[in-house]
């Protein structure tokens, strides 16, 4: 294991390694089942509907979290809590509320995180590889940029007098954090180095710039992303003797520096990019907040270093602290982003660690505000081809073998397989036979079916998960463009606020909540629909 693996965790990797089939023995009893049951319906029943106005908004984005990258990792946070993992719920399957997304672009039936994160954040489909743009945009065309670019939520919000926040684990402009703040042709303009001599030419900029200029008062920006922020050639703070995270800027900007000029001289503004700096940090003295941990993307979580990389649920502890001081509220994109990365590399065992601290920082958003008047929702740009199956024994190690053999070339596989990607192996003509390969292996890369030096996006819906005002509005199967809209009308901000004049809003806090009352409201808006 790397020596920067967390401590902690290296019990229960050992611990997850085991089989069991055992599971409590009050489950052969017909009562257990009848009695959960009850009680699950009884809580139903008395589910209230939430009308209030979303004072608040966050929405955590697990880049590729499909729908069995959830359940795998249901079992695995079961797991490591001693338990047989099946019967475990995530924090995210708490919440009330659960819609399915249609995730493709609007010239691809399997998406990429660009035009996906447009979608979700600006409430507008667009192409593959663009980001803050319409489909007017060509992919790659600089000239195809001007006059049709579309705000975020993120921007809505910061309209209304919020303030905004952006977390992810991977670098901050990257495609899900960037589609809240740029418009540009190419995701992977990241800086100026990065840019064609043409698009730059044609007036063009790069993602990073538009990070401190598009909208220059983001109170907090956390990731990676570094490299992208400084002149040409300059050594990283952290890794000086590697070229690789030198700077990258062609025009000799230091954008940090950029950043903090920008800033009124009445506000604390405080660059940090170790998790001790950022450990010390005071919410209640620091007004503006960008921490850039990692030249690029962050370490995943099984290999993050503890004393300079923060995790996310820590990240997401001081962006809340900070971002509640406003009294009008806040917006807050936290992205899981190292579930997609390591999934295209094959390497499960590293994602689904990633999606369960993904779920973490959910349980920590949790703590830290209230239904009453924050929205939270849940859910993925895209989902992956990655599944697990097998015919497994209750309590099995989700990085574990199938109990039988393959019937065809008599050789074991894992529960957890790909359908394309780099574990497919082929020895002496045939699958490779890993009956004394460590499946168990943070490294390990899961077969597939079909070889590539990269393991594909998939294209089936993703969940929603939501709770909070109006949270009851993300249900059924939807367009994933409708997000942002939904959660702009529970919050009053964006292109559709009549509704918040309306004695409907301004009598609220006067009208019962009970479930009869719910229930007419309910029914009236179905039928204004």
């Amino acid at each position: 294991m790397p020596k920067t693996m967390n401590v902690f965790l290296i019990p229960l990797l050992v611990q997850v390694s085991l089989v069991s089939a055992a599971f409590p023995d009050r489950e052969k009893d017909p009562k257990y089942w009848n009695d959960q049951a009850q009680e699950t319906l009884k809580e139903a029943l008395g589910l209230q509907l939430n009308f209030n106005v979303a004072k608040n908004l966050i929405i955590f984005l697990g880049d590729g979290m499909g729908i069995p990258t959830v359940t795998a990792a249901r079992i695995l946070k079961g797991q490591l809590d001693g338990q047989p993992g099946e019967e475990t719920l995530l924090e995210m399957e708490k919440f009330p509320f659960v819609a399915l997304s249609k995730t493709y672009n609007t010239d691809h039936q399997v998406p990429d995180s660009a035009g996906t994160g447009t979608a979700f954040l600006c409430g507008v489909k667009t192409n593959m590889g663009t980001l803050g743009v319409s489909a007017a945009t060509v992919h790659g065309q600089c000239n195809t940029i001007k006059g049709n670019e579309v705000d975020s939520i993120l921007k809505w919000a910061k309209t209304a007098g919020k303030s905004v926040g952006v977390v992810t684990t991977t670098r901050v402009q990257h495609a899900t954090p960037a589609a809240s703040y740029a418009h540009t042709a190419d995701r992977n303009w990241y800086s100026d180095g990065e840019m064609p001599s043409d698009a730059i030419q044609q007036g063009c900029t790069d993602i990073a710039w538009q990070l401190i200029d598009n909208i220059p008062d983001i109170e907090v920006i956390m990731g990676g992303g570094r490299m992208y922020m400084f002149p040409k050639d300059t050594p990283d703070v952290e890794y000086p003797t590697d070229q690789s995270a030198n700077g990258t800027r062609l025009d000799g900007l230091n954008l940090v520096k950029a950043w903090a000029e920008k800033k009124d001289s009445s506000n604390v503004a405080r660059y940090v990019w170790n998790r001790t700096a950022l450990m010390d940090t005071d919410p209640k003295k620091v007004d503006y907040l960008m921490g850039l941990f990692e030249p690029s993307d962050m370490k995943y979580e099984l290999q993050r270093n503890n004393d300079t990389d923060p995790s996310l649920t820590e990240m997401v502890d001081v962006a809340i602290k900070i971002l509640q001081k406003n009294p009008k509220g806040f917006f807050l994109l936290v992205e899981g982003g190292k579930i997609d990365l390591a999934h295209h590399e094959g390497k499960a065992h590293l994602a689904l660690y990633e999606t369960v601290e993904m779920d973490n920082a959910v349980g920590r958003a949790s703590i830290l505000t209230t239904e009453h008047d924050t929205l939270t929702v849940v859910t993925a740009d895209h989902s992956h081809v990655f599944n697990f199956g097998g015919y497994t024994e209750r309590g099995t190690s989700i990085f574990g073998l199938a109990p039988d053999l393959s019937n065809i070339d008599h050789k074991p596989f894992t529960s957890l397989l790909y359908g394309n990607g780099p574990g497919f192996k082929l020895a002496n003509g045939s699958r490779e036979n890993i009956s004394e390969i460590d499946t168990s292996h943070i490294h390990y890369m899961a077969q597939s079916a079909v070889p590539l030096k990269q393991e594909t996006h998939g294209g089936d819906d993703v969940a929603i998960f939501a709770k909070g005002p109006l949270a009851h509005t993300l249900h059924g199967v939807r367009e994933q463009n409708y997000i942002p809209h939904a959660m702009a009308y529970a919050a009053c901000i964006g292109q559709n606020q009549a509704h918040c004049e309306s004695h409907y809003v301004r009598n609220r806090s006067a009208r019962s909540s009970g479930p009869t009352y719910a229930l007419r409201w309910l029914v009236l808006l179905c039928f204004l629909h």
